[in-house]
């Protein structure tokens, strides 16, 4: 009785495995290499499969998904026989499992050492200078490269990216002094334009105060004028009305002679011919005056042989507009 339960018990657990191989569960953006005595079959998908137990065989396992590598650091020599070193990141994708597992050995490895080389060739065309500004250029050849002799392992690449492109230590220390010095530079160009900035402003709000000043003093003087010319007007219209008489104009030129004559910068002035006809006129006043004044005698006779005088004209002064 006892061999035949351990019989079944091994029928049991035979049957277990045979159950657990024949069913093949591949996960989402997976695939796996089925493989008949070491003959490959069919590439299962995701989902559930069914092979034959104990004759159909998994492979490998890809992962179908994209993937991210980054590579480390390689020396690579420029045009100009400068040593970078070049970090760089590989974006790829498994398209075809069969081939990824049949067509290379290790597609991760022949993937690093194609982009090494390719890198050695597009780099050594260019100098430092543009090796450090065509990131972009030379992304899309290494890209480019890549993704043609990866095809046919199943591989396509996505991406290509120079994570750092480092000049030696001497280079770079060049490189900082010269970026110092560009930098002093421009702030010295902008010191001079803010400076000449403030002096043309500065020119050019003196030059608006002078003209606003100038204006303002010649409309000061305008003003004054007219109110010298109104003021000389008025007089003028006034002793035309009072009917003035050539003894008070000449007793008023008289008076006007000490305040020409004031001022310590008054060296000559000189004296007008109406003057003389002015005294003349003010000593007659006098001499008219001076009998009735002394003794109340009469005035004496004109002498006979003297002629009346015409009176001179009245000249009248024209009014100021």
């Amino acid at each position: 009785m006892e061999p035949i339960i351990i019989v079944l018990i091994i029928l049991v657990v035979l049957v277990f495995i045979a159950l657990m191989k024949t069913v093949q569960v591949i996960p989402q953006a997976s695939a796996a290499i089925v493989e008949r005595f070491g003959r490959y079959t069919r590439t299962l998908n995701a989902g559930l499969n069914i092979v034959v137990p104990f004759i159909d065989s998994i492979r490998n396992r890809i992962d179908l998904r994209e993937q991210v590598v980054p590579f480390p650091p390689q020396p690579v020599i420029t045009q100009d026989n400068l040593v970078v070193n070049i970090d760089t990141v590989i974006y790829y994708q498994v398209t075809d499992a069969r081939a990824a597992t049949y067509e290379v050995a290790s597609y991760i490895q022949a993937i690093e050492q194609l982009t090494v080389t390719t890198l050695r060739n597009i780099i050594g065309g260019m100098d430092l200078e543009r090796t450090l500004t065509s990131r972009e250029e030379i992304n899309a050849a290494l890209r480019g490269v890549l993704d043609e002799a990866t095809g046919k392992w199943g591989i396509r690449v996505n991406r290509v990216e120079l994570k750092a492109i480092e000049p030696p230590t001497s280079i770079q220390d060049s490189m900082e002094k010269q970026m110092r010095a560009d930098r002093d530079k421009r702030a010295a160009i902008l010191t001079a334009e803010g400076i000449r900035q403030s002096q043309i402003l500065t020119a050019e709000g003196e030059k608006q105060s002078a003209i606003l000043r100038a204006e303002g003093e010649a409309k000061a003087a305008a003003l004054r004028a007219e109110g010298e010319a109104q003021a000389i007007r008025t007089v003028f219209e006034s002793i035309h009305a009072g009917d003035a008489d050539e003894k008070l104009l000449s007793y008023q030129y008289l008076q006007m002679l000490p305040k020409i004559a004031e001022g310590d910068a008054n060296k000559l002035w000189i004296v007008p011919s109406e003057i003389g006809d002015a005294l003349k006129g003010l000593s007659g006043a006098v001499g008219n005056f001076g009998p009735m004044a002394g003794g109340g005698g009469s005035a004496p006779a004109a002498p006979a042989s003297s002629a009346p005088k015409t009176p001179a004209p009245r000249r009248e002064q024209p009014p100021l507009d």
